[in-house]
């Protein structure tokens, strides 16, 4: 179903129409899986101790669920093309639940691991169908503010339900952690299936023709920027609690509440992103990689001073998830015909440039210092700014010309 066709009898509808409250249910699955994603992170050592099993091997349970995404979404996607959006979005909740159920009961490291790739399977195809529904609930002029409605699911996620989660599992045991997630996951699912209407649907395309749509330059660029844009936001992320321990001097337990204050930002941008991208896409997209751009090399200068870095963290995660909505719809508008496959392998773009940002920090501080991570973010995301400026100033050249 193509985004342009998707608000066929909304455009009668007052300019300051609110958006529906069947997003919500959206946005619960979001965070659901938002928290999966990230908790493990905070259960890692109890994981580790519990199924005797090395930290660094712990790890690859966070390596794996990415490799996941990355590869899994978009295949899945293709193959669950012909599904109705709706009832796939049941089934991949289904999915979700029945991933973390096992973790829950996993007797051992192995089949832990196996329920974390099940899980993995549901992130992007969830976000790329889910993409595709927020945007057809509304009038053309919201789609992106209805996506970081969505969105603001895996950035609430962050600020909320990761640390909640992180909690549990310190108390109760880390397999409470994941019933709590494979609970969050039944509530969005019975969300699912009270709000969401059942929205037209094209005939699907066939599998070669909707790779074939994925197949144009344009749509290759995007995803470029897509992953370029994150490796500059996780080659500092990353490692963001030793930059700030070893260099600004923060003790350690005051971290979290730094990383708070970043989720805080994340939020806030993502919803002023999904505004300003409806306003005017392409420039407030460029506009917002330029932000972040200033903000890492300011990060650069920043890091030494407690007050001043704390300001520049949170203005840099407040523009990192403001560029997501405009992008994501973006994406989704140049691959005719296959959006949902299209916002799908953005997910996997994007987890690409997670895993490269990563790889480029550890070799940054290993070869040259800690402090060397926000001038090499800020050139990975001017880099992002770079492709995209030339393609929109191309793209303008050549309407220029037709006309």
């Amino acid at each position: 179903m193509e985004i342009s066709h998707a608000t066929t009898g909304l455009k009668q509808q007052p300019a300051k129409e609110k958006f529906p409250v069947s997003l919500l249910s959206l946005t619960v699955g979001a965070f659901a899986i938002g928290m999966t994603e990230f908790v493990i992170m905070g259960i890692l050592p109890n994981v580790a101790e519990d199924l005797k099993v090395s930290i660094a091997s712990a790890g690859q349970l966070i390596t794996m669920y990415a490799l996941g995404v990355a590869v899994g979404a978009p295949v899945l996607t293709v193959l669950t093309q012909r599904i109705p959006q709706k009832k796939l979005l049941c089934l991949l909740m289904l999915l979700f639940i029945f991933g973390n159920g096992i973790s829950v009961f996993a007797p051992n490291y192995a089949v832990l691991m196996a329920a974390r790739i099940v899980t993995a399977l549901t992130h992007g195809t969830f976000f790329g169908v889910g993409a595709v529904i927020a945007s057809n609930l509304v009038r053309p002029d919201k789609r992106a503010g209805a996506v970081s409605i969505m969105m603001a699911g895996l950035t609430i996620a962050n600020i909320l339900g990761v640390p909640l989660g992180t909690y549990i599992g310190q108390n109760l045991g880390w397999r409470a952690s994941f019933a709590s997630i494979a609970i969050m996951g039944v509530i969005a699912l019975l969300g699912i299936i009270a709000l969401i209407p059942k929205l037209p649907q094209e005939k699907p395309m066939g599998i070669k023709q909707q790779i074939a749509a994925l197949a144009n330059r344009k749509l290759a660029m995007f995803l470029l920027i897509c992953a370029l844009g994150n490796a500059g936001l996780f080659a500092v992320f990353t490692y963001v609690t030793p930059l700030l321990v070893e260099v600004t001097g923060f003790a350690e337990h005051n971290v979290t509440w730094i990383l708070v204050l970043f989720g805080i930002g994340v939020t806030v941008g993502n919803i002023i992103g999904g505004k300003l991208a409806d306003w005017r896409l392409m420039p407030s997209i460029l506009g917002t990689y330029a932000f972040i751009v200033l903000a890492l090399t300011a990060l650069t200068f920043t890091i030494h001073n407690e007050a001043a870095a704390v300001v520049t963290i949170f203005l840099w995660g407040a523009g990192s998830f403001a560029v997501m909505p405009g992008l994501q719809v973006r994406i989704m508008s140049v691959a005719k015909g296959a959006p949902a496959l299209a916002s799908t392998s953005s997910h996997s773009a994007g987890n690409l440039g997670n895993a490269a940002g990563a790889f480029v920090g550890g070799w940054v501080i290993t070869n040259m210092s800690l402090s060397s991570l926000p001038w090499t973010g800020a050139i990975l995301v001017a880099l992002a700014l770079a492709v995209g400026a030339a393609g929109f100033i191309a793209e303008r050249r050549a309407a220029n010309e037709k006309a």
